[in-house]
């Protein structure tokens, strides 16, 4: 294990973990974005129906934490969604200010059409690297991520 791996006399920014995660987000969103161009979906829609049918978010607490996204927008959000009936609320019986928030068989659909164009894009970027490198960069990045939520 690494105990140090940046000294303080050899630091450079642009070698920074955050620096590079920062800015490799900062080039991908927009391209991901330019994906939903044409599509009835903006990229934060499909983000909660995807977060929805992967089981990473059951409630709105839960997808602000994992969208980085404000409540009250991101609320305004699944209303939009619950209408187009893409998201269904459902309060829970025992305990009535749990609102549970579930991906509908449209909804499912609606990131089955999309889909195909996001792992296209992601094949795109990973096309230069072998297996082994996609694989061991998709492990760190899960790793260094755990490391950082704790």
């Amino acid at each position: 294990m690494v105990k140090k791996f940046y000294k303080i006399d050899s630091y450079d920014a642009r070698d920074s973990i955050g620096h590079l995660i920062r800015t490799g987000s900062n080039y991908i969103m927009p391209k991901i974005e330019a994906l939903f161009a044409e599509k009835d979906l903006t990229f934060i829609q499909y983000s909660i129906l995807m977060n929805l049918r992967f089981g990473l978010a059951g409630n709105c607490g839960e997808l602000c934490q994992n969208l980085r996204h404000d409540s009250g927008a991101l609320t305004r959000v699944l209303d939009q969604l619950e209408k187009r009936g893409l998201v269904e609320r459902q309060r829970c019986k025992t305990d009535r200010r749990v609102v549970k928030l579930l991906i509908t068989d449209k909804g499912f659909a609606v990131t089955e059409t999309v889909l195909p164009l996001l792992i296209d894009q992601y094949n795109e970027w990973l096309e230069d690297f072998t297996r082994e490198e996609a694989e061991t960069l998709v492990m760190l990045l899960n790793k260094l991520l755990k490391k950082v939520k704790g």
